[in-house]
């Protein structure tokens, strides 16, 4: 049986990928926050037998971002990408795969971006990007590396969606200033079959945008919520409460990026939501 190892396994990504990894027939291989804290040669004994290595780890960006906080996010992304590429590097059987992520607060507010024409953005949350992918890169002396810069993960039970919805259905949520920051998504399950695509076409490597093609606008994204749960949403959320609630952290509500997932299309891989009402008709189902 082959074995898919998980780094941040018990988050809102984690979680589903396990389920998808246990139906395709792999063994599962959890790595959790205190796990990484061990010394490489320890998480290397953990590791030995995986084909597949998927490191998710990160605290949540969604927060307020004291200089305190400001670190954890970068340790958590840099300093266990660094030391679970020296553990990989030391296993006996090297992982066929190592996927790695990102997001796509690594590029700049305007656009549209892509992975061959693009800007970066100016800001801790582009540093952050930046540095762990380079991390991450380090693993191609020994492996295939994939890197995914995610968009806003639609999906049930977790994530951005799920910190929104109780506003929405109290009627009390609207667009974050005039409504025209980009919306950049993806549904958790394309976000899945993603995997399992690059998986199985051994040529795929590099940086991936993983965003459904037709990113939309934060009014766009507010009409459509409202419409789905039947709920007013004329109350707009002036960006200077956010930055009270999360000091520089708001950046991530209040500024956007249009992104286009250019290299897996070229790859023809199929999303299955390419609509966001599509995508989120789905995800509110019960």
């Amino acid at each position: 049986m082959q074995k898919v190892a998980i780094v941040g396994a018990s988050g809102f990504v984690g979680r589903y990928l396990q389920t998808v990894f246990q139906n395709e027939g792999y063994g599962i291989v959890t790595l959790n926050r205190n796990e990484m804290q061990k010394e490489p040669q320890e998480i290397t004994t953990m590791l030995e037998g995986a084909s597949v290595v998927i490191n998710l780890a990160g605290a949540p960006i969604i927060h307020r971002w004291s200089e305190a906080y400001k670190k954890v996010l970068y340790d958590s992304r840099i300093d266990t990408t660094k030391k679970l590429v020296e553990a990989m590097q030391s296993m006996k059987h090297k992982p066929d795969i190592f996927f790695s992520t990102s997001a796509i607060g690594i590029y700049a507010t305007d656009g549209p971006m892509s992975e061959t024409h693009f800007t970066y953005g100016d800001n801790f949350l582009s540093t952050i990007c930046k540095n762990w992918e380079k991390e991450a890169l380090k693993a191609k002396s020994f492996t295939r590396v994939v890197i995914f810069r995610f968009g806003v993960v639609l999906g049930k039970n977790g994530g951005a969606l799920q910190k929104m919805l109780p506003a929405f259905k109290l009627g009390i949520a609207g667009t974050i200033g005039d409504g025209s920051e980009p919306f950049s998504w993806v549904h958790m399950k394309d976000l899945s079959k993603a995997y399992l695509f690059t998986i199985q076409n051994t040529n795929l490597e590099g940086i991936y945008n993983l965003t459904a093609p037709n990113p939309v606008t934060n009014k766009i994204l507010t009409k459509i919520l409202g419409k789905i749960l039947h709920r007013p949403t004329v109350i707009p959320l002036p960006k200077f409460v956010l930055k009270v609630i999360f000091s520089e952290g708001a950046s991530v509500l209040t500024e956007g990026q249009r992104v286009i997932p250019e290299r897996l299309l070229q790859e023809e891989f199929v999303f299955e939501f390419v609509e966001l009402e599509d995508a989120l008709g789905d995800v509110l189902s019960t």
